[in-house]
């Protein structure tokens, strides 16, 4: 099935979203939706229709159409939650809840799905398109976690530099939809790679669900738990022997649930406890590529002990500044951290190098996006060897350290030697035009689902905005 061919059919499952809007449901919670209806529409394809129990199959949904199928869509979902026999589809399905209100929307939806014409997709194509799904879930809902969605040229840079190898256990402890072990899975399965353990946490419910779905789809047998690697979720886990991760950024509301006690330095900073966390689960000889915010590299407190640490008890040997943009909430500026646990036997770098990819480039956004040529330069100065051993060669954009610097520096690793000539803080005019007409996007589809979520009431989006400046406080 040709690229074009899947990104048509993504849009086509993507713009029957328009009509679960009159039902008040939200970018999100379509996604989490479609994919109990793709998964019953494609279980047959998919080979795994003798796995849903009789009465609960997509000919059996297409037979309820009508009055009264809404609630049979239901009672359906409530038996798949719990009559599945396969572990990993059951928990597709678990706890299930859907956010149809009408009878006539599901149908709608219901038929839009049978009219595509699916045996044209093999197994492949159904993760691809599926992949496509969840990429716009993130560029157009532009809310929650998908303000933080890895770009995939990003995913596949960190991928190319570590190098899966074969026999090694993979994993992501933030994993979300599951970008960075779908990205591994597809570089082993290039190199012929054949014995690959893949695991992953996810704390968001919905999330877990997508990511479970992602998966399945791309033939993936991997282990993903619905929990929150910080706590004794995390646990049971075996030491992997690569890393990668892009945590969730932020500060801990300060939950009830029981924190880790293995972690060093205790902090609220949730991207420090993830470091914390990921230092611990490398095994030793392993690997971690980690994608953090600005903050982390000067934080004061804790935030120097963390680094002094993987300075001098890990081997924190590359870092990557990335452009400005990459991600779509305003202002977050990001670096990716690469470092070894080294064993006894294994030599520590005695240099820190650091790639600059944001001096001199724009600024990025939806309209101006990432793309897998930006970071060519960056792959090749990496050099061949995924524990950052290749002999290289500094550059304009590429510099070294002594640690002995770095030290000099009470370990704030926010080094930079080039004015920013570029946008980063001065977009040129066709940038600024971008970010305010994305802006704009975004304010008419919040208002949009406002609109609709208050739809029946006696509240109207006038008198929202005619009394925003009412003081409501009890």
């Amino acid at each position: 099935m040709a690229v074009t061919d899947q990104e048509d059919l993504a849009g086509r499952l993507w713009s029957l979203c328009h009509v679960l809007r009159d039902d008040g449901i939200v970018y999100h919670k379509y996604l989490s939706e479609l994919t109990y209806l793709l998964f019953l529409k494609n279980a047959k394809q998919l080979g795994v229709e003798a796995e849903i129990p009789k009465g609960c199959r997509w000919d059996d949904l297409l037979d309820a159409r009508g009055a009264g199928m809404l609630g049979f869509y239901r009672k359906l979902l409530t038996r798949l939650g719990e009559d599945v026999s396969d572990e990993n589809l059951r928990s597709i399905f678990s706890f299930p809840t859907t956010v149809f209100s009408h009878d006539e929307n599901l149908n709608k939806v219901v038929n839009g799905i049978q009219a595509i014409n699916w045996h044209v997709c093999d197994r492949d194509a159904l993760g691809l398109i599926y992949e496509s799904l969840l990429e716009r879930n993130a560029t157009e809902a532009r809310s929650g976690s998908g303000q933080y969605f890895t770009p995939r040229p990003l995913v596949n840079t960190m991928v190319s530099v570590m190098k899966p190898q074969d026999k090694e256990i993979i994993q992501d402890p933030a994993v979300g939809t599951g970008g960075f072990l779908i990205a591994a899975h597809r570089y082993s399965s290039q190199q012929s790679l054949q014995h690959r353990r893949y695991q992953g946490i996810e704390i968001e419910r919905d999330t877990f669900r997508l990511c479970l779905m992602n998966l399945y789809l791309h033939g993936m047998n991997g282990r993903v738990i619905h929990g929150d690697a910080l706590t004794i979720d995390s646990e049971g886990l075996p030491e992997a022997d690569l890393i990668l991760a892009n945590p969730p950024f932020g500060v801990s509301t300060g939950g009830a649930r029981k924190r880790r006690e293995d972690l060093p330095h205790p902090t609220g900073n949730k991207q420090l406890a993830f470091l914390q966390y990921i230092s611990l689960a490398i095994a030793p000889g392993g690997r971690a590529a980690v994608v953090v915010p600005d903050n982390v590299l000067f934080e004061p407190g804790v935030g120097t002990q963390v680094r002094q640490y993987l300075i001098e008890k890990l081997d924190l040997h590359t870092i990557l500044r990335l452009p400005t943009g990459i991600f779509y909430a305003p202002g977050v500026r990001t670096h990716v951290l690469f470092f070894n646990k080294p064993t006894s036997e294994q030599p520590v770098s005695d240099k820190l190098w650091i790639y600059d990819l944001r001096t001199g480039m724009p600024v990025f956004s939806k309209r101006k996006a990432l793309q897998d040529d930006d970071f060519k330069d960056f792959i090749k100065s990496f050099g061949d060897d995924s524990y950052g051993r290749s002999p290289r060669t500094e550059s304009v954009r590429f510099k070294s350290f002594s640690k002995d610097d770095v030290r000099a520096r009470k370990y704030d690793l926010d080094i930079r030697w080039a004015e920013e000539e570029t946008s980063e803080d001065d977009p040129d005019l066709a940038d600024l035009l971008a970010q305010m007409d994305d802006a704009l996007t975004d304010a008419r589809v919040a208002l949009s689902e406002i609109s609709t979520i208050i739809s029946g009431t006696d509240i109207s989006i006038d008198s929202i905005i005619s009394n925003r400046d009412l003081d409501v406080t009890p």
